[in-house]
């Protein structure tokens, strides 16, 4: 399936996959691990064929595949107890923020489709929930081939716009996904610190596990202006903001390391993972530093 560059870049795929020894032991027992396996009964979900091997039960046999290819297959089920993944990508407004290089939402869109291409490819179950001021896809997790391309596809058909709400997604995250789960959220995450605060303290109580990935811009970091700049609003058109840069440089970078901090001790308290991903730094080398931390923790 061919799609744009923006949204999977092939040869980081490919880097990606060769994580797959470094991050299994991350994955297995962070993700799922332990608690997948695959089990063959009727009170589960179909998950998959493969082909028969002496050995297996008969009543498992597809013969409405045999009656099609004369060959036989069984049929593969995943237990209702898995634990899944949850990819959360902020599409909003704010996300298309691009210095030098592309955009915030471009680099996240990246990261998504690495981290679902990693995970199904270890056998892990992997949905793709976007979301500006409400969420607009939530698919559900799958672990086959088939539907890492639809993972894909709705990646590459998602455009960011509008305002970011993004406190009230996560309580809704946290009420619709009943099974316990990995929530890995991919934003900018520029939202009211308190408003946010609650929001993970609901993940934390629901018992889901939560990587929280904030795609940033250097610039937003470091605020390198030096001059007099216009600043316009990217969720609200219209509003903009002149400022004397080199007057305000020393506070905004105060602030904006405060805000950080704000979220990683809260992070901390639900057990949370925090990573901060520049978006001058290619995506696929920025997981594995990740992965590999979670490996040696």
């Amino acid at each position: 399936m061919a799609l744009p560059p923006e949204v999977v870049d092939q040869q980081a795929l490919e880097r990606v996959s060769k994580l797959r020894l470094v991050a299994r032991t991350v994955v297995e027992s962070f993700v799922s691990g332990q608690h997948r396996s695959v089990y063959k009964g009727f009170s589960v979900e179909f998950a998959q064929h493969r082909e028969y091997s002496r050995g297996d039960e008969i009543r498992h046999i597809d013969w409405k595949v045999f009656g099609k290819s004369d060959r036989l297959f069984v049929k593969q089920y995943e237990e209702e107890t898995n634990l899944r993944a949850h990819i959360c990508l902020d599409a909003s407004g704010s996300m298309r923020y691009a210095g030098s290089g592309g955009s915030k939402f471009d680099y996240a869109r990246k990261c998504a489709a690495a981290l679902a291409y990693l995970m199904i490819g270890q056998s892990d179950g992997v949905g793709l929930v976007t979301f500006d001021d409400r969420i607009r896809t939530h698919i559900p997790a799958r672990s086959t081939s088939g539907h890492l391309n639809t993972v894909f596809k709705h990646l590459a058909d998602t455009k960011a716009d509008r305002e970011t709400n993004l406190a009230p997604i996560l309580h809704d995250l946290a009420g619709r996904i009943r099974r316990r789960g990995l929530v890995v959220v991919l934003s900018d995450f520029f939202a009211p610190t308190e408003d946010l605060v609650q929001a993970l303290a609901h993940l934390h109580h629901r018992r889901h596990e939560a990587i929280l990935m904030q795609v940033l811009d250097p610039r937003e970091i470091e605020f390198p202006f030096d001059e007099m700049y216009e600043f316009r609003c990217l969720e609200r058109p219209g509003v903009r903001l002149r400022l004397d840069a080199p007057r305000v440089a020393k506070l905004y970078r105060e602030r904006f390391a405060a805000f950080q901090d704000r979220l990683r001790e809260a992070c901390h308290r639900c057990r949370f993972d925090y990573v901060v991903l520049p978006t001058d730094r290619p995506c696929d080398a920025a997981l594995a530093q990740y992965l590999t931390y979670r490996q040696g923790r």
